[in-house]
């Protein structure tokens, strides 16, 4: 039974290690995104206060000059400027005064194109599909790696990078994975969970929450975030989310102090119709259940935790690039070796 998981692991992730890539490298890179945008974009690293009031004079300055808005993320902690997102996936930085210091279109940011590549495979719906059972496979690989290697757990040495030959390649396969295992289970299946949240839902045991209801109509936004406010009142204001079309309602996104999310999972969905208050979703009133799986976000892309939780998920992809590499080169020695004692007697002849 060993060896057959064992030619399993091998084959399937000799597959796989093609298909993980793209994601590993990608979600290194987004680690450290908000310092990257705060050493890159003017103003990005300003400290923001948002009342209801400023928040509804910000989104006023950003449906002006963001023609097509879907919704703005106000300043905070991680990035001191107001973000606008567009309809057609563009989208621009507002400082508190309503001045635009960036725009751009789709993808236009290397950034976004990585969060792109990441999230959906550039893929739109179907990418963060194929992403998500990409990321449940690479978990189901790493439990089996386990597995396959706990017979030989004297062997190991704590190597990193390769010795000679293909049993150098895949002692550093074997010993980096075990070192690595805990972290990529932990970022692995919470990736594959974001983007299979249906699915992760059902697994879990709750009923993930929809929109209310409504009318149609023009969100008098100044009132709308002011009685959200007044309902969360220790909240940050974090979105304003506009009505997606006709008969559907708007939403404010707010921050209790006890979540971990950045933008926070507590919503206060708005009836266009009335500019009131629909209904209250209390993230910090969800099932347990729930409140793990708002969890997996900030754990997933390193928002709790701070520098030292960066740094461990940042290695962690490391060496999911490196486990690729060392799995990949380790099987090719094996399936080539004639081709490549050839290529040695040749070399000693000459």
């Amino acid at each position: 039974m060993l060896n057959v998981l064992r030619k399993v692991h091998a084959w399937a992730g000799l597959a796989l290690c093609l298909l993980v890539l793209p994601l590993a490298v990608s979600g290194v890179l987004l680690v450290f995104k908000p310092q990257w945008i705060r050493a890159t974009v003017p103003g990005a690293d300003a400290s923001a206060t948002v009342t209801a009031d400023t928040a509804a004079e910000s989104l006023a300055a950003a449906q002006a000059a963001f023609p097509g808005l879907r919704s703005v993320t106000f300043a905070g902690p991680e990035v001191g400027l107001h973000q606008a997102y567009v309809a057609d996936g563009g989208g621009g930085y507002l400082t508190s005064d309503g001045e635009v210091i960036q725009g751009w279109d789709r993808n236009a940011r290397v950034v976004d194109w990585l969060f792109d590549l990441h999230h959906h495979l550039l893929s739109g719906e179907t990418g963060a599909t194929v992403a998500g059972a990409i990321g449940l496979a690479t978990a189901l690989m790493v439990v089996t790696g386990l597995i396959v290697w706990a017979p030989a757990w004297r062997s190991f040495r704590g190597r990193i990078a390769p010795g000679a030959g293909r049993a150098g390649w895949l002692a550093a396969h074997r010993d980096l994975g075990l070192m690595a295992a805990p972290v990529l289970v932990v970022i692995t299946l919470t990736g594959a969970a974001l983007n299979l949240d249906a699915l992760a839902a059902r697994v879990m045991g709750f009923q993930p929450s929809r929109p209310p209801a409504v009318g149609s109509g023009d969100v008098d936004w100044p009132g709308a975030l002011s009685a959200a406010q007044a309902r969360f009142p220790d909240a940050q204001i974090r979105m304003a989310i506009l009505p997606a079309a006709p008969g559907k309602p708007a939403s404010i996104r707010l921050r209790q102090p006890a979540e971990w999310h950045a933008n926070g999972r507590t919503v206060v969905w708005i009836d266009p119709a009335t500019s009131r208050i629909a209904r209250v979703d209390d993230a910090l009133a969800y099932a347990p259940a729930q409140r793990a799986y708002n969890a997996f976000w900030p754990i997933h892309a390193s928002k709790v935790g701070g520098v030292a939780w960066k740094a461990v998920t940042f290695a962690a992809g490391l060496a999911l690039i490196a486990l690729s590499l060392y799995g990949a080169e380790s099987y090719r020695r094996k399936l080539f070796p004639a081709r490549r004692r050839v290529r040695q007697a040749a070399a000693r002849a000459g």
